[in-house]
């Protein structure tokens, strides 16, 4: 299933093609890192609460996050699908660093 070209275009459009794909980049890239709350997120990235929200939720409707747990104690998790597709992900995110 890597390097699938419709995942592909997907990554591409979710992170580069969309306005807020910086933020929800560098969600994901958190992520990496260890699972988050919404509320964590918005402190470690010094974002407002409801960006954060948005975001997720465009990364969950695109198959990028999952989530564990209800209400306030829900922790977010990069996708089966998008670890999967993280060689296309860093491709993306190593050639968005460079436009910078």
């Amino acid at each position: 299933m890597a390097n699938d070209p419709d995942a592909k275009r997907l990554l591409w459009f979710v992170f580069a093609g969309s306005r807020g794909g910086l933020n929800r980049l560098k969600i994901i890239s958190k992520l990496k890192e260890k699972p988050f709350n919404t509320n964590q997120l918005a402190k470690e990235m010094n974002l407002d609460y409801k960006a954060i929200q948005h975001h997720i939720r465009v990364l969950e409707k695109n198959n990028m996050v999952t989530k564990i747990g209800e209400k306030y104690g829900v922790a977010y998790f990069i996708s089966n699908f998008l670890e999967v597709n993280m060689e296309t992900f860093e491709e993306i995110e190593a050639e968005l660093d460079k436009s910078k």
